[in-house]
């Protein structure tokens, strides 16, 4: 089964739930927010673990943070499938002996991620994106990636984009959110209107890329068949 794991109520799936939900797969959410226990690594056969408003080094106020970077590095080491958004993609970083830092590299809006040279010769989870891509980003923290991780994507502002360590992946962008999410977002910074609304022109090229990062991520962990092309995407029913 497909495991979600959201920390922060107003960082939900976004197009990820829909994806699943409008092709039937099987997926079930962790809220750890609402004090919801994490299930055993091996019974989730492919992880996301979503973003959220705390530092990875905030257990004393969220004390589920550190179950979760056990979980987390549980899963990592037994070969399971994870993809860390945001704050994931930094719990990632952290539990894999990279690190993660504060301040100069955050990011507000779209910004343009460029792929490395890794990222597009045989990277599963980028596979079929362009070299260089549109994202969302909500961001004061940033990861450095492991020492022996992959890095597959910077931006001129955050060089650490995208990892990847053995069948986990780690983003700093924020694939899965649409424009509701995005304005609920912009609607708290009173800054950011205008962000709201780069965004809702270009949702339409931003969900391609989520939904095809998304496809790239459970076909590599055997929950969906290859994506080639938006014609070869086929319904998986659940069971």
């Amino acid at each position: 089964m497909i495991t979600i794991i959201q920390s922060d109520p107003q960082v939900p799936a976004g197009v990820f739930a829909a994806y699943l939900e409008e092709r039937h797969i099987l997926y079930r959410t962790v809220r750890l927010y609402a004090g919801e226990a994490l299930p055993p690594p091996s019974l989730a056969d492919a992880i996301i673990v979503l973003g959220g408003n705390m530092g990875v080094d905030d257990e004393r106020q969220y004390p589920f943070l550190l179950p979760l970077k056990v979980f987390m590095r549980s899963a990592v080491d037994a070969g399971g499938y994870l993809l860390g958004i945001c704050l994931g993609g930094q719990l990632l970083a952290a539990v894999a002996g990279g690190r993660c830092t504060s301040g100069a590299r955050g990011e507000k809006g779209l910004s343009l991620v460029n792929l490395t040279a890794a990222a597009t010769a045989n990277d599963p989870l980028l596979a079929g994106l362009p070299q260089s891509f549109y994202a969302f980003q909500w961001h004061n923290d940033s990861f450095d990636p492991p020492p022996a991780a992959t890095l597959l994507a910077s931006s001129a502002i955050c060089p650490g984009q995208a990892f990847r360590f053995g069948n986990a992946w780690g983003v700093q962008f924020h694939p899965e959110v649409d424009a509701v999410i995005v304005a609920d977002w912009c609607g708290r910074v009173a800054s950011a209107q205008s962000l709201a609304r780069a965004f809702a022109d270009a949702e339409a090229e931003h969900q391609e890329m989520a939904v095809r990062l998304l496809g790239n991520f459970l076909a590599a962990a055997g929950e969906l068949p290859a994506v080639h092309s938006r014609s070869d995407r086929r319904q998986m029913p659940a069971n």
